[in-house]
C-alpha cells in the first residue's frame, strides 16, 4: 500500500538523520563559541506579523485558530526573531546574537532544492551596523561551513541597494522599475535585456547587474553601495576574503533586505545553499529600530553538497 505525504515534504530515515544531525551539531558548536544564543519560536505566527515583515514569499499553509485569527507557518526565522527582539528584549543593550535550527515553510512548486518544508540553520546579529556587523556574519558563516567539512564553496556578495540606486540615477518610474527588479530577482537576464532594449533605457541597467568577479568589478561602479562593499571586503579575515566573489546583480528573494546581501554557492549543487544580508529597517516595523544582519543555511542542500564533494574526491 502507498500512503502519500504532502507535496514538497519528505521522510528522513535514520541513516540520513544521523548525517544531518552531525551537520547541525558542527554548526551549533561554531555558533556557541561565537556566543550566539539558540532560540526557538512557534512554528505558527499570526499572518499579520509575517505581513509586517514583508518577506515577499507566500506562506505554504494558512490555518485559523479557535478565535478566527489567520495564522501561517513561518517562511523563515528572521521575522519571528525580529518580533522576539521587540517584545522580549525591548530594553536589552545591543548587539544581540541569536542562532537557530528550525523548519521553515514556503509556498513553492516542489522540485529539487525547492521544498515546502525545510530545515534552516542560521544566525541573526541585531544592533551591529555595517560594515563590522556584516564582516562578523560572513566570518561566522565561513566558520560554520568549514566546520561541517565543505571545501569548494564560494560566497557571492552584492548589495540589495545597488540596482534601486541605479534605477533612481536614470529616473526610472516605479512601474518600470518593478518590472526590471522582477527580472533581476529571477536571474532572467534575457528578459532584463529585452525590457531595457524595448524601452530604450540606458545599457548600464543591463551591464552593471551582470558584473561578477573579484574586487576589481567594484571599479565599474560608484557611490555609497560600492564604498560599502569595499569596506566589508578590506575588513574580512584572509580565509574569508578568499571565498568572496562579487555579484553586482545579486537580489535575494526576501523583501526586507536593505544593503549587502550574499549567497553560498557550491559547484556540487546548482542552487544556493543559503545566504543572508542586512535588513536594517525590519526591526523598526516591530517597534525597536536597530540595524541587523543574518544568514540562513538550507541544511538539506548542504547535505547534498557534502555528498557531492565526497563522490568527487
Amino acid at each position: 500500500m502507498i500512503h502519500p505525504i504532502p507535496n514538497g515534504t519528505r521522510d528522513v530515515l535514520p541513516d540520513e538523520m544521523r548525517e544531518l544531525r552531525a551537520i547541525t551539531e558542527a554548526m551549533r558548536g561554531v555558533f556557541e563559541r561565537r556566543e550566539y544564543g539558540e532560540v526557538w519560536t512557534p512554528t505558527f505566527e499570526f499572518e499579520e506579523v509575517l505581513r509586517r515583515g514583508e518577506t515577499g514569499v507566500d506562506p505554504a499553509y494558512r490555518v485559523f485558530d479557535d478565535h478566527g485569527h489567520v495564522m501561517a507557518l513561518r517562511p523563515d526565522m528572521t521575522v519571528p526573531i525580529a518580533r522576539v527582539v521587540a517584545t522580549r528584549y525591548a530594553q536589552a543593550q545591543p548587539p544581540l546574537r541569536f542562532s537557530y535550527f528550525a523548519h521553515a515553510y514556503r509556498g513553492v512548486r516542489p522540485h529539487r532544492g525547492q521544498m515546502r518544508e525545510f530545515l534552516q540553520a542560521g544566525i541573526e546579529l541585531v544592533g551591529a551596523p555595517g560594515p563590522d556587523g556584516t564582516v562578523e556574519a560572513l566570518t561566522v558563516l565561513c566558520e560554520a561551513l568549514d566546520a561541517v567539512g565543505l571545501v569548494g564553496y564560494r560566497i557571492a556578495l552584492g548589495s540589495a541597494a545597488l540596482y534601486p540606486a541605479l534605477l533612481q540615477t536614470f529616473a526610472i518610474s516605479e512601474e518600470v522599475g518593478d518590472v526590471l527588479l522582477g527580472a533581476l530577482a529571477a536571474r532572467d537576464f534575457v528578459r532584463l535585456e529585452r525590457e531595457v532594449d524595448s524601452r530604450g533605457l540606458d545599457e548600464a541597467l543591463l551591464r552593471v547587474p551582470q558584473l561578477r568577479g573579484g574586487s576589481e568589478v567594484l571599479d565599474e561602479i560608484t557611490g555609497g553601495e560600492a564604498d560599502g562593499l569595499r569596506a566589508i571586503f578590506v575588513d574580512l579575515p584572509e580565509h574569508v576574503a578568499q571565498r568572496i566573489v562579487f555579484d553586482l546583480g545579486l537580489a535575494r528573494g526576501l523583501g526586507y533586505y536593505t544593503g549587502s546581501v550574499f549567497d553560498v554557492l557550491d559547484p556540487a549543487l546548482g542552487e544556493p545553499l543559503g545566504g543572508g544580508g542586512r535588513y536594517d529597517d525590519l526591526l523598526g516595523r516591530f517597534g525597536r529600530a536597530m540595524p541587523a544582519v543574518g544568514f540562513a543555511l538550507h541544511v538539506d542542500r548542504l547535505h547534498l553538497a557534502l555528498a557531492g564533494e565526497e563522490r568527487a574526491s
